[in-house]
């Protein structure tokens, strides 16, 4: 009695280690098994200083912003004078409607 062999056979990848189930007949790869992925080291010096480095972006953020609401004012005031200055120089218009030009 002779055995026959398997229709399939698995083959460790040398590269990453993950297992690979190949057709004899075709050569083809018919399944594929990711290797295990180690466990991630955690370091709490890093997460500590992350956080640390993240609260400071947000703070700094903050002020930025704070900064820009307290000179809006300036910004606004800016651009009603230039308007008025604009609408005092120019030609006073009857302005254009849609159905004035039908």
């Amino acid at each position: 009695m002779s055995k026959q062999p398997a229709a399939t056979f698995e083959v460790d990848c040398p590269c990453c280690r993950a297992k690979l189930s190949v057709d004899r007949e075709l050569g083809a790869v018919l399944s594929h098994v990711p290797p295990p992925r180690p466990p991630s080291s955690v370091d709490l010096d890093d997460t500590a200083r992350l956080l640390r480095a993240q609260t400071e972006a947000v703070e700094a953020k903050f002020r930025a912003s704070v900064e820009s609401e307290k000179s809006k004012e300036d910004v606004l005031a800016r651009k009603f004078a230039e308007g008025l200055k604009k609408a005092k120089e120019g030609p006073i218009e009857k302005p254009l409607r849609d159905f004035d030009l039908d």
